[in-house]
């Protein structure tokens, strides 16, 4: 038994590792289109990939849970595979093909009627990757995590490397040799679509990738297992839908409920340059978004492993205290230095830093609620999760059509706030009627209380220079020495013995 929980243990590092390590450089391109884009020219990148999360769920259907699911039923993988894979193929055909038909009345209603290049290409993007799902999955059914990791390091290189090549490498060739090669091929005027043909590229590279998986598989469809996987699947499209709904509708619904101001000239422009610094200062709280997507992959394995234990609920209630700790040194390494942290992005989209607190503490909120999430998972009562995700989407979407018309872009800030508020409290009042854990609720508001009161100290202060650094560093790690002699982290007479 211990060996298999180490091996889980391994495997969830090494695909942990390629999706946060991933998605940690493809932030890392942030910094690049920031400073080479308008606000407007980034709105419509951040408008665009809003949708990627609800079409990937709409077009998957489920599929890659239930294939999970029935493989280890029918315990035919081939078979399996070739059930959950034909109906997404058929499905991300038809999207695809529709997609192209109607291009532009599509990118007439999204709001750049004069570039439906970037729906076509948004759309094949899409298709590719979903197509890769079923493949992903029968690599990790097999535990061939090493592969896993590796093909998604390559489509992180490829989309990286093509974005460096098409907007720093070919402008700058031409700058210094306008004869050259590259003119056969680049035009200055695509701007921000290298952005998708970058993703495309990498798409395409990692579909390919898996043609020899392809061939070994020995396809056999059945009617019986793909009615069975899509029945399975059906629950699971409309929790994701409403995990997607909290996670990027606001980006969305910016585009249609923000008031535009009566002095403004050029209407879109003016919208998509508020996504665009919405979606720019969005970004600053990626540490604590990679540190809640870290806290996902090894949760879920750590509280099944535990729950047999006799101090399981004690233990999870300890790792509730840590989790906490962390997101808010998290927050208030970020805050305290936000001066230093706001450089990530350009200094046109520093207007938007005042929804930087209000999102980090949204995102350690939606934390905890994955740390609460041990309650119906333990219990086999997950139609509660999607209850959860559900009522956060009602927030979402009132308090969006709410706050947008009255302050734009903080609005969507704040419903996100709400929305994870909102599931946190619903989700803790639930787990204690079903499954109550003693969560140690007084150190968890002494922890918030003093960050939060750390953090508006050093707003009061108000100061500049190295003395600020000075004091907010003082004030940091004064949080950080108190939530390890609180937690008996390290035991202070140990150190002092050590010491002496």
């Amino acid at each position: 038994m211990t060996g298999k929980i180490k091996k889980l243990a391994g495997q969830t590092a090494v695909y942990g590792l390629s999706s946060i390590l991933g998605r940690f450089l493809n932030y890392l391109l942030v910094p690049l289109y920031t400073n080479l884009f308008l606000t407007s020219e980034y709105g419509i990148v951040t408008d665009l990939y809003a949708y990627a999360g609800f079409l990937f769920v709409l077009l998957t259907f489920g599929t890659e849970t239930s294939f999970f699911r029935y493989s280890e039923k029918y315990n035919n993988t081939d078979t399996v595979f070739t059930a959950a894979l034909s109906p997404i193929f058929i499905i991300a055909l038809v999207f695809l093909s529709s997609v192209i038909y109607f291009a532009q009345p599509i990118a007439a209603l999204l709001k750049y009627p004069d570039h439906k290049e970037y729906v076509i290409w948004f759309a094949l993007i899409i298709s590719l990757d979903v197509l890769s799902v079923i493949p992903f999955a029968k690599l990790r059914r097999e535990n061939k995590a090493v592969k896993f990791a590796l093909f998604k390091f390559i489509n992180i290189g490829f989309n990286i490397g093509f974005n460096l090549f098409f907007l720093l490498l070919c402008p700058y060739l031409l700058k210094h040799n306008p004869d050259s090669f590259v003119n056969t091929f680049y035009s200055e005027n695509i701007g921000i679509g290298y952005i998708f043909i970058s993703n495309l590229i990498a798409s395409t590279v990692t579909l390919l990738l898996f043609i020899p998986d392809f061939f070994k598989i020995k396809y056999k469809f059945s009617k019986k297992i793909t009615k069975q996987l899509l029945i399975y699947g059906f629950p699971l499209l409309f929790a994701g839908l409403a995990g997607m709904i909290n996670e990027v509708i606001d980006r969305i619904l910016l585009k249609y409920l923000i008031v535009v101001p009566d002095f403004v000239t050029n209407t879109n422009e003016y919208i998509f340059s508020q996504i665009g610094i919405y979606g720019a200062n969005y970004k600053l709280s990626i540490l604590i978004t990679l540190f809640i997507q870290a806290f996902r992959y090894a949760a879920e394995p750590f509280f099944f492993s535990h729950q047999k234990e006799k101090n399981a609920k004690e233990i999870y209630a300890r790792v509730m205290n840590y989790f906490i700790i962390f997101g808010l040194t998290i927050f208030l390494g970020i805050m305290l230095y936000i001066d230093i942290a706001k450089y990530f992005i350009n200094k046109n989209y520093w207007e938007g830093l005042k929804i930087v607190p209000v999102l980090l503490f949204a995102n350690l909120f939606l934390g905890i609620v994955y740390n609460l999430s041990v309650w119906y998972k333990l219990t086999d009562k997950t139609k509660f999760g999607a209850y959860i995700a559900g009522t956060g989407a009602f927030v979402t979407i009132l308090l969006n059509y709410v706050l947008i018309p009255k302050i734009g872009y903080l609005g969507s800030a704040w419903a996100t706030f709400f929305c994870y508020f909102t599931m946190m409290t619903v989700s803790y009042f639930w787990g204690q009627k079903h499954f109550k854990i003693n969560y140690h609720l007084n150190k968890i508001f002494l922890y918030t209380l003093i960050a939060v009161g750390l953090f508006f100290i050093s707003r009061f202060l108000n100061l500049s220079g190295p003395l600020k650094y000075a004091i907010n560093s003082v004030l940091f790690f004064s949080f950080v020495v108190f939530a390890i002699y609180k937690e008996k982290i390290i035991r202070i007479k140990t150190m002092r013995q050590k010491i002496r």
